[in-house]
């Protein structure tokens, strides 16, 4: 039951951070201030040193429960390449796992420990083995190189498909991504870029703010 808790919180509040830095405890603050602005899911790249150090300490500090109050947050791993790495994110208290890829290994190390998965995907082939393998969202990436439209031209052939595109999703085009049918949105650099160059972290905060009004209005329209 907790996966499937997991997998709703993840589409109710329907952005994710995707966090990259250069040592843990720079991006336990960039997921400090994200969380601030209303982002509640996060996700760790495993490119960070030192990430399973900042996801133990995020999951502890921000456990979430099906009773939860609003403090809580979904701490999760991403650019997790293979089984072992995902295990290891899984045991220092990762809730979701996602892949810049679709490694079948790391699915299956995923539902055996009934962790959801977001393997990267750019084809209906790719589409297709995830579901196969009993994935409940796939990861559109990187989603420049399309534009909104092709959530409509996948979902033709496979309208069972929960697609999460990632790369490339703007405050600009966020709401279109959603129009268009995306059950999730994965926000990058466009989220910390600023907040890095300039070194004022609160930057963050207001972004995500507005990524999460801009979520919240197009699932109203």
């Amino acid at each position: 039951m907790k996966k499937l808790q997991l997998l709703q919180k993840i589409l109710d509040n329907g952005v994710v951070a995707v966090l990259r830095g250069d040592s843990a405890d720079q991006v336990f603050t960039l997921a400090e201030q994200a969380i601030a602005g209303g982002i509640k899911v996060i996700e760790i790249t495993m490119t960070v040193p030192g990430a399973l150090k900042a996801i133990e300490k995020l999951s502890r500090m921000y456990s979430w429960k099906a009773d939860a109050a609003d403090n809580f947050a979904i701490i999760g791993a991403g650019t997790v390449l293979e089984p072992q790495t995902a295990r290891a994110a899984i045991m220092a208290g990762a809730e979701f796992v996602v892949g810049p890829s679709l490694n079948p290994e790391t699915v299956k190390i995923c539902n055996l420990y009934r962790v959801p998965v977001l393997p990267g995907v750019t084809t209906l082939e790719g589409i297709q083995h995830a579901l196969e393998l009993g994935v409940d969202i796939v990861k559109l990436f990187p989603g420049n190189l399309y534009d909104p439209s092709i959530i409509k031209t996948l979902k033709g052939p496979m309208p069972q498909a929960n697609i999460m595109p990632t790369g490339g999703v703007s405050l600009d085009n966020l709401g279109e991504w959603i129009k268009a049918g995306a059950v999730a949105v994965g926000i990058g650099s466009d989220l910390t870029t600023e907040a890095l160059k300039t070194g004022d972290y609160g930057l963050v905060r207001q972004k995500a703010e507005q990524y999460m009004e801009a979520f919240y209005q197009a699932k109203q329209q």
